[in-house]
């Protein structure tokens, strides 16, 4: 086991559920310094763990753990973190209970706080889902949050990317092997077929125009379907995603006791330096939504990717990409 666990106890999630012993999985890089100032949150996204946001991390790089504490706290319903597949009945399978964004931020709060004694955070990031917790970060503890750099994810789910999430959600139910969340077998055929519904979301047109899965060492749009989309997916438990797509599609920052609801409040209430990178091709993460809510930060820059990768060039794939993110953090982390 490559991560650490938080033991959180009972958790009174904001729904007013009761998450019993609930636990965070986590990795850090680097070493917390003296002065406890120099820590870096960066939260994982949807379908993924930890490692896959390792990419970003390097002594060569902006999150540079011979520099910054590192952590990487991965989101409840994500297998490794409390989650439908190894929370103890009554509350597993899809009796697990609904968790929000806000949730997930107050919990690794309590880990940086409790475990570490943070009191600054120096830099909150993440892409997609992750992106969503950072912004979170930013207006749950506007005094603690020095910088804030979300890629390729907005402060809340605009009402187009709840339609795509109704879309995959849809394709994983229809599978008869699901059974209501009861399954005894995966349904694989659900999963598979999610896969292929995301396939054509995650990546620009002009992505599939030009052919740019040949760069990932895939022959033919056939086999990167197959290999990359559906096998994406198909080792993962069906009810650990569609958990983790209700806290998706249930994304807003201002959409807790803090800010009740007002969105304009909750962005305006962020002091971090911030950069906000959308991606210019990005289907669901949209940049015309992403410089509306840059607008209401006070300290934001709006700085897109332009790239043809669409939602996918903020996981690291293409390397262009990787060094554009990787460079407006190390720009931001140099700002006082």
């Amino acid at each position: 086991m490559d991560y650490d666990i938080f033991e959180l106890g009972d958790v009174e999630l904001q729904s007013g559920e009761t998450l019993p012993q609930a636990f965070l999985a986590y990795k850090t890089y680097g070493t917390l310094n003296a002065t406890k100032d120099n820590v870096i949150v960066f939260p994982t996204s949807f379908g993924d763990q930890h490692y896959q946001n390792e990419w970003l991390i390097g002594i060569n790089k902006a999150l540079n753990p011979e520099k910054y504490f590192i952590v990487i706290p991965n989101m409840l319903g994500n297998g490794l973190s409390s989650s439908p597949s190894n929370t103890a009945s009554p509350f597993d399978k899809a009796n697990f209970p609904n968790v929000t964004i806000f949730d997930n931020v107050a919990l690794q709060h309590r880990l940086l706080t409790e475990r570490f004694g943070v009191k600054k955070v120096a830099l909150a990031t993440g892409w997609s889902m992750g992106a969503i917790q950072a912004f979170q970060w930013g207006a749950s503890y506007p005094d603690m949050v020095e910088r804030l750099a979300p890629f390729a994810g907005t402060a809340k789910t605009w009402p187009h990317n709840s339609v795509m999430i109704e879309g995959i959600r849809a394709a994983l139910q229809a599978d008869a092997a699901w059974n209501k969340g009861i399954y005894t077998v995966p349904p694989e055929l659900g999963l598979r077929t999610l896969g292929r519904v995301y396939a054509s979301w995650g990546f620009s047109q002009a992505f599939y125009r030009e052919e740019c899965f040949k760069e990932l060492g895939f022959a033919s749009l056939s086999d990167f379907i197959v290999k990359f989309w559906e096998e994406s997916f198909i080792q993962s438990d069906a009810n650990d995603l569609l958990a983790m797509m209700w806290t998706w599609q249930h994304a807003d920052i201002s959409r807790n006791p803090l800010y009740a609801g007002d969105f304009a409040l909750a962005l305006k209430s962020i002091k971090a330096q911030t950069v906000v990178m959308p991606v210019r091709t990005d289907l669901y993460f949209t940049p015309e939504d992403s410089e509306y809510e840059t607008s209401l930060i006070a300290n934001a820059t709006f700085q897109p990717i332009e790239s043809i990768w669409g939602h996918l060039a903020g996981f690291g794939l293409n390397p262009i990409d990787a060094n554009f993110i990787d460079s407006a953090l190390k720009v931001l982390l140099e700002r006082t």
